[in-house]
């Protein structure tokens, strides 16, 4: 399965971003992506107040993806924020396209590194995967790379695959941690797992995790299949669904879990 990176920077207007995703994609789909991964705040950026912008999953953001993911016959997954209870928004992937109508509420808030997500973000409570063409694939958002038993979970439920969107913080060692941890997700769960980051804008507003880049593909084997750097750019990877079961064969770490220990 071919899978599109779509490394971009977003700005604070929902409108200006979505013709983003529509140029991003087409450029995705001209080139054979099935799949077309975009970061998480794909909405709008960190930094701008959420609540204003926020919008339902039938409202018209999510419609314009729905349109650009038909147009093009792929399947678009972008970060969006919805309406949450307590004046706050979720912090919601959108998985949309042919065949394919989903979304996830990122699970674990980043709380961490000066940044209180939770202060304007509910967290949501069930992980989610999606089937294209029979493959199927998991959904992650960012923090949430932090925590390997989504990861499992979504190998639990028969993903050979994790869609990962993120706008990663800066700061000493966060480049070397965000790899580390995509990396060792894989290994987690012997899946693949496609990451995709904000691109680095610069100089951002403080802890505001504005993103970094580096979005990259990592197989079941824990290896780098292909990256980017800081910049914008559209990453065109491959999914190698049979590869999952070899090394599974091999590295038999879900088949040799004690859950019965650890209750």
């Amino acid at each position: 399965m071919r899978i599109a990176l779509s490394q971009l920077t977003t700005g604070p207007d929902p409108e200006k971003n979505l013709r983003l995703v529509e140029e991003w994609t087409r450029r995705a789909a001209d080139a054979g992506a099935r799949v077309v991964v975009f970061p998480e705040a794909s909405m709008a950026c960190f930094g701008t107040p959420l609540a204003p912008l926020a919008q339902p999953l039938d409202g018209p953001w999510a419609d314009g993806v729905r349109e650009i993911a038909l147009a093009t016959g792929t399947v678009v997954v972008a970060g969006m924020f919805t309406p949450a209870d307590q004046g706050r928004v979720a912090n919601t992937l959108l998985a949309t396209g042919p065949g394919v109508e989903e979304s996830y509420d990122k699970i674990h808030l980043y709380d961490a590194f000066g940044f209180r997500e939770s202060e304007t973000v509910a967290p949501g409570s069930r992980p989610a995967v999606i089937d294209v063409d029979g493959v199927r694939l998991g959904l992650a958002t960012c923090y949430d790379v932090r925590f390997p038993e989504l990861f499992r979970a979504h190998a639990d439920a028969g993903a050979v695959g994790t869609l990962l969107a993120a706008s990663w913080g800066a700061g000493p060692g966060k480049l070397d941690q965000w790899e580390l941890l995509v990396r060792a997700r894989a290994l987690d769960a012997t899946v693949w797992v496609a990451a995709v980051g904000q691109a680095d804008p610069g100089t951002g507003p403080g802890p505001v995790p504005t993103g970094i880049g580096h979005s990259l593909m990592v197989g079941p084997d824990g290896t780098v299949r292909a990256s980017l750097g800081a910049d914008p750019e559209l990453l065109i990877t491959e999914l190698d669904v049979e590869e999952v079961g070899a090394v599974r064969e091999k590295t038999s770490v879900l088949a040799n879990r004690r859950p019965d220990v650890w209750r």
